[in-house]
């Protein structure tokens, strides 16, 4: 069952999107600058008709960090550049030993987000050296506030307008770029490197750093996939948004509900030097017309699900629950089961290790009549073999012939060959949906129960999972009371929980808690049907000869 939940995302995978890099000497008016552009060029203003070159810089001076406070964040903006220098989250407690307790910060120490450059012709204005004239030094938002930053070079004047909400991660991002002449040009948004690392879990959390744009659908570039030796990597556009995104955090760029232009292309390139590529300078672009204004909207925070929907453009998928191929059975069990999970948190004041034991309970309790029913057609079945082994020896010779009377006997007796088979498979989907509620939802993040340290972790002590196998063992052993003895059955009662312990062991504690639940409830109900086989069996038993009396 398993090995046919996960082949499909290996034989139906979704297209990619076209990489290709443009070829020497091409029009660059789109993402990626000019190979042949001169340093000088770089530094110089667009070299566009009507524009003028901008003069060598002078000593910059130094640069004022901007602090935007609400109830949720603390966005730092620095007035070099213009760009987002940290993002700290409040509600959010950085598990990683190295910030262990303080607030998430998502912005490593040596990067930024939104750094800036406009593209013009052949020439290239970068706006990260700019020294920007802020409207405000810092802001506490308790309503909509806007920061705005100006800042003018050579002819060219930027204006850059960030407004912030206190109850959301979304900024409002509008620009005006005067000056650029009547070509318009190309804006280029640097996303950094990628976010900051804030798990105890640092290998998975780097696992799951990825570049993710949308178009019909979610694709996922994850960093590891890249080359440190290669050109950079080219996605075209144009995408409904285009996201960098860590475990459970993620900084994206959206298009307004006003219809604005999309991400038009991104560009990730690996840090070289490492044969693990766990950073990638990542950037989005976007036209900006010839008018010089562009907007968009940022998203820097919390992959919540409830948020991420309520945007808009499906950007709840940067964090999909399920394999390609096979997500459209699983999000909405998932989806399901994360609100429920939350829910019962929430309104009954209860860890997220009890609120998955009374899940599994609960789970077990509904499924109750459906694996009854299941169970006893199962018994049915085996109360026809001997008449099926007498028409398969009859009929051997006579495949259709054999099927007829196949049939007709399942008819007379009232049994369904199917019937005891979906009413057991039916806790499967939830358990699966739970794989990626238990990974994926940061809700769950941290969370910690009995010895526990992290129910999205593993179990450290390997407890719950080899508790997990045991209790497989007891279900499937009092599962064979009353049913012939049978050399398959009795190697797989041995093998089988061996193999899913050993599966299990990685994967998150709190997903073999709620199977070790699902289990030892299963108990009863599996004892109750076996004495009832038992009987059944008896009652078929012919009854014993009798016993000649010696004269």
């Amino acid at each position: 069952m398993m090995v046919i939940a996960i082949a499909p995302s290996f034989f139906f995978k979704p297209p990619k999107p076209k990489l290709a890099l443009p070829p020497v000497g091409a029009d660059t008016s789109g993402l990626v600058p000019q190979p042949a552009a001169s340093p000088e060029s770089l530094r110089a203003g667009p070299a566009a008709p009507g524009a003028q070159a901008a003069p060598p810089a002078a000593p910059s001076a130094p640069a004022e960090t901007l602090l935007v406070t609400s109830p949720l964040y603390q966005y730092a903006v620095s007035t070099r550049g213009g760009a987002i220098v940290q993002a700290t989250l409040s509600h959010y407690e950085a598990l990683d030993p190295a910030d262990k307790g303080k607030p998430v910060r998502l912005v490593p120490d040596s990067s930024a987000l939104q750094t800036f450059s406009i593209l013009v012709g052949t020439d290239t204005l970068r706006l990260g050296d700019w020294n920007f004239t802020p409207s405000a030094h810092a802001l506490t938002v308790n309503a909509p506030s806007t920061l705005t930053l100006t800042s003018s070079r050579g002819g060219v004047t930027v204006t850059l307008r960030y407004t912030f909400r206190p109850d959301d991660y979304q900024i409002d991002v509008h620009g005006e770029a005067a000056g650029l002449g009547p070509v318009g040009g190309h804006l280029l948004v640097g996303m950094g490197d990628g976010l900051r690392q804030t798990e105890s879990d640092s290998a998975a959390n780097y696992y799951a750093y990825a570049v993710v744009t949308k178009t019909d659908q979610s694709h996922s570039m994850p960093f590891s996939k890249l080359k440190p030796d290669e050109p950079p990597t080219t996605l075209d556009g144009p995408f409904d948004w285009a996201a960098v995104k860590s475990k459970y955090f993620v900084a994206a760029v959206l298009a307004t509900d006003s219809g604005s232009v999309p991400v038009s292309g991104v560009t990730a390139h690996a840090r070289p030097g490492k044969p693990r590529v766990t950073r990638a300078d990542v950037t989005f672009g976007m036209s900006i017309p010839v008018a010089g204004s562009f907007a968009y909207r940022l998203y820097v925070g919390p992959m919540e699900y409830p948020r991420l929907r309520a945007i808009g453009h499906d950007f709840y998928d940067i964090n999909p629950y399920g394999w390609p191929g096979f997500r459209t059975l699983i999000r909405p069990i998932a989806v399901g089961a994360r609100w429920l999970l939350v829910w019962m948190h929430q309104h009954f004041a209860m860890a997220y290790g009890m609120v998955l034991i009374v899940f599994g309970i609960a789970i077990r309790i509904v499924l109750w009549p459906l694996n009854q029913k299941g169970m006893r057609a199962g018994i049915k079945m085996q109360a026809i073999q001997p008449e099926m082994q007498d028409i398969q020896a009859r009929y051997k010779e006579d495949p259709q012939r054999l099927q007829q009377e196949m049939i007709g006997l399942y008819k007379r007796e009232g049994v369904n060959p199917f019937s005891g088979c979906w009413p057991m498979l039916l806790p499967y989907p939830v358990l699966l949906a739970l794989f990626f509620v238990l990974s994926n939802t940061i809700e769950l993040r941290g969370q910690s129960f009995l010895w526990l340290q992290d129910l999205s972790l593993k179990d450290p002590f390997y407890i719950i999972p080899v508790l997990m196998g045991v209790s497989m063992f007891a279900v499937s052993r009092v599962g064979m009371i009353g049913v012939p003895p049978n050399p398959q059955s009795r190697m797989m009662l041995y093998f089988l929980p061996v193999m899913m312990t050993v599966l299990f062991a990685n994967f998150a504690s709190g997903l073999n808690l709620y199977y070790f639940v699902q289990n030892v409830v299963s108990i009863p109900q599996q004892w109750y049907l076996a004495k009832e086989r038992a009987k059944a069996r008896a009652a078929m038993a012919p009854p014993p000869a009798p016993v000649k009396k010696k004269k």
